[in-house]
């Protein structure tokens, strides 16, 4: 069984900071991006299961980030949550548009979060050595 990457598009490096808090019980591999350039670069080198994204970022936002996403065949179907405070209809619908599978506004709920992420990926909790399942 393969252990998931995330990747996580934020420029706010507390936001990254915290969903990486919110991963930690999980066996899974966070890559970090502060916009979307470093994150389609990071799209590329790393292969994520699945991407976190802001919607506001500078140099790249979060919809030209999935815009170019979506234009690249080996990228398009990678599941996409989209993060953001903006809560406006019309972002909704745009980023809808472009096939994100989820939404969130921030300040999010970790437990939320991580269980829309478990909708989409497979996350096995990290077992503490001589820990006994119940």
């Amino acid at each position: 069984m393969s252990v998931p990457t995330l990747l996580t598009v934020d420029d706010s490096r507390i936001q990254r900071l915290a969903i990486i808090e919110a991963f930690r019980p999980y066996e899974c591999t966070i890559v970090q991006a502060a916009n979307g350039e470093e994150g389609l670069l990071a799209v590329q080198t790393h292969r994520p299961d699945l991407i976190l994204l802001d919607y506001n970022m500078p140099v790249l936002d979060g919809l030209g980030m999935l815009t170019r996403l979506r234009a690249e065949p080996d990228f398009k179907r990678i599941p996409v949550i989209m993060l953001t405070a903006n809560s406006a209809p019309a972002t909704i619908a745009a980023v809808a548009r472009l096939g994100v599978r989820d939404y969130m506004t921030k300040p999010f709920n970790n437990d939320a979060l991580v269980a829309k992420v478990a909708r989409l990926v497979t996350l096995n909790a990290i077992t503490e050595p001589g820990a006994t399942a119940l």
